[in-house]
Parts: structure tokens; C-alpha cells; sequence
């Protein structure tokens, strides 16, 4: 079992915990198989707030991407094209049992003192 811990906007970590946004993308695909995202919610939250189990890893082109998860992308197909501009590989973490933390954690909980520009792996 391989984790991540994935920096991300507290505007959609609002939309993942309420169920609206089911997919987090990326522009690359992590090396390892990952199995859980533990969620870090940026500026001004900073700090952990939840965590979520992958059911799937999707990786195609941008626009077989976006068709097959706008449904329950929680963004706009506006950001989602500007976000994968110039790009012929898009990546989409289908998350499913999310759990919000009742309280939030420090990075130091992980062993983490910066937060990752994208993401890092957790053992």
C-alpha cells in the first residue's frame, strides 16, 4: 500500500469533502501505485484535514479525461482545459470513502516540514 500526501486548494478540498468533486487530476502520474491521498489543504488552512482511498487511476488524453469524469469533476471544463493547456496526458484519482479529520493535523505529524509543491509519498 503506497500513500500520498497532495497539496490542494481549500476551495476544492470543500468540494471533495462534500461529495461534489470525486476526481483529483493531475498532470502526471505518480511512480508508484497509490492507494490513499492524504489531503492537504493549503494557505490559509495548512494543514491535514482528510484523507481518501483511490478506487481507480485514470490517464488518457485530456479531453477522454474530462468526458469521462465532468460529471463529478467539481471544476469547470474552463479550468480543467487551461490546467492541462499544451498537455497530451491528463491523470484523474477517482477518491471514494473520504474522511474528513474531526481535527486537523500538523505536516509534522507526517515527518513533513514543507508542504509539497504537488504531492509526496508517505511510509
Amino acid at each position: 500500500m503506497c500513500a500520498i500526501l497532495l497539496s490542494i486548494n481549500p476551495k476544492y478540498v470543500r468540494r471533495i469533502m462534500c461529495g461534489e468533486k470525486k476526481y483529483e487530476f493531475r498532470k502526471n502520474l505518480c511512480k508508484k501505485k497509490v492507494d490513499k491521498i492524504i489531503i492537504y489543504s493549503t494557505s490559509p488552512v495548512m494543514k491535514v484535514v482528510g484523507e481518501a482511498v483511490v478506487e481507480d487511476v485514470l490517464v488518457d488524453e485530456p479531453f477522454k479525461i474530462w468526458n469521462m469524469t465532468k460529471e463529478a469533476a467539481g471544476v469547470d471544463q474552463s479550468f480543467f482545459d487551461s490546467y492541462y493547456e499544451g498537455k497530451t496526458k491528463a491523470v484523474a484519482y477517482k477518491l471514494n470513502h473520504v474522511v474528513e479529520y474531526k481535527i486537523p493535523k500538523l505536516l509534522q505529524d507526517y515527518g513533513i516540514n514543507v508542504a509539497p509543491q504537488s504531492f509526496c509519498y508517505l511510509e
